[in-house]
């Protein structure tokens, strides 16, 4: 019977010591302009940190304006002090709602996506 006890207590220690965040996706943490922002002025750019190193040659980000036309960023590239975030290079924007798209390979080999709105007044 202790042996049996033992080993229950042996199998539940290691079960706690799991590193259950090493299994967790990544996520967004961050975007300039925020999601649900107005700001005064169009952005030249969107910036998007993630959780997690970005694998950019898997990950899109995408715009669509109140029309649901897409409007491609002019260029998609890796802050070079932080590759945890995308920043996409944006043409100029008209007043109105905008919705981002986004899609991302991170370095734990999970895609994650998602999108958020902001508005430009």
């Amino acid at each position: 019977m202790k042996v049996k006890n033992l080993l229950a207590l042996c199998a539940l220690t290691l079960a706690a010591s799991y590193p259950l965040g090493a299994h967790a996706h990544a996520r967004l943490e961050a975007s300039d302009p925020k999601a649900g922002s107005i700001v005064a002025t169009a952005p030249k750019q969107l910036r998007l940190q993630f959780s997690d190193i970005v694998e950019l040659a898997f990950s899109k980000v995408k715009l669509l304006d109140k029309a649901n036309t897409s409007i491609l960023p002019l260029k998609l590239d890796l802050d070079k002090s932080n590759p945890k975030t995308i920043v996409a290079s944006l043409p100029p924007l008209k007043s109105g709602p905008y919705r981002v798209q986004w899609t991302a390979l991170t370095r734990d080999g999970h895609k994650v996506k998602g999108e958020f709105a902001f508005q430009v007044k």
